[in-house]
Order: C-alpha cells, then structure tokens, then sequence
C-alpha cells in the first residue's frame, strides 16, 4: 500500500477525499462544485478555486453511485466519469488537481489487501460492492496511495490520518 505523506494530492492528480479538515485546506467549501457543474463546464476555468488555482473540488459523486445501480455505476463510471477526469488532466496538461468530496468515503471505500482492488460499498448496504479502482483507475490501483495528513512522523495509515485516495495521472 503506498502513502502520500505530502500535499502533491493538493496541487495534481485526482484525489477521493473525506475529512472536512483536509477538505478545508484545499478549498472553501462554497466553492465546491456540484457533480452537475462538473459536466456542465463548457470550457475550463483558467483559475481553479481551490489550492491557489491549482485544485478543483467535486461533491456529488456518492449520491450518484447511490442513485445507480450496480452495474449502471460501473458503467457511468468508465465511459462518463473516466472521460471527464480525462479531458480534464488534458486541458491543465496534469498541472492540476481534480479531488471528489465524499462525506461518507471513509467507510465506504473499501480495499482488498491482498490484491489492492478498491470497491465502493453502495447505500442502504447491498451487493455486489462496485469495482471503484477498474473502472476509475483503469487497473492502475498498484499507483493509488493514501493521504495521510498529520503531525506525527509515522502516522497510522488505517487511523484519523487516513483522510483520503490519490492517484497522479489516469491515462
């Protein structure tokens, strides 16, 4: 399991965040987009809202995969969701940071340890879980690390400091 001890996932890449005080640091919460917005941009701001014009944050995709199902989730993932994060690394040219606000991440991620497969558990509690790292990440979960925001010098990567995914660049 990799760890992100540093802010890169603030500045490039695509990150999945849940903790309000990471949330803080990259942005104002007023200036979060919806998931609606995110698809409605007809072209890209020159200047990002968030990590001094160098972040983009998302919320709505929880509700989203809630609303699904399944199958539809994992559709929409690859061929909707996959191809926005993609034209957007291509506009900013993987100078910027595209990060999904999910409240409920924390718990609702889950990963496989033995092969690093990443699901995302749907609401109210059903199977089957969706496969949240192959469709987003295209098979490139053995490149998603952790965020861990703390003070401490070997914080525990399953503990409060655990805040969130990051990945550089899907391609």
């Amino acid at each position: 399991m990799k760890l992100q001890r540093d802010d890169t996932w603030m500045r490039r890449g695509l990150s999945l965040l849940w903790d309000a005080g990471a949330l803080a640091r990259v942005t104002d919460p007023r200036a979060v987009l919806s998931l609606r917005q995110l698809f409605t941009l007809t072209s890209w701001p020159e200047d990002l809202p968030g990590t001094g014009g160098d972040a983009l944050v998302v919320a709505g995709l929880e509700g989203l995969l809630d609303t699904l199902s399944p199958e539809d989730a994992e559709v929409w993932l690859e061929n909707d969701l996959r191809h926005r994060i993609l034209d957007f690394q291509n506009e900013y040219e993987g100078t910027a940071a595209l990060v999904f606000w999910l409240p409920s991440g924390r718990r609702r991620i889950t990963m496989r340890h033995a092969s690093e497969e990443y699901f995302w558990k749907p609401s109210p509690a059903r199977e089957p879980y969706v496969p949240l790292g192959r469709h987003l990440w295209a098979g490139a979960e053995p490149d998603v690390a952790r965020i861990l925001v703390s003070e401490e010098s070997d914080p525990d990567p399953d503990g409060d400091a655990y805040v969130g995914l990051y990945h550089p660049r899907l391609s």
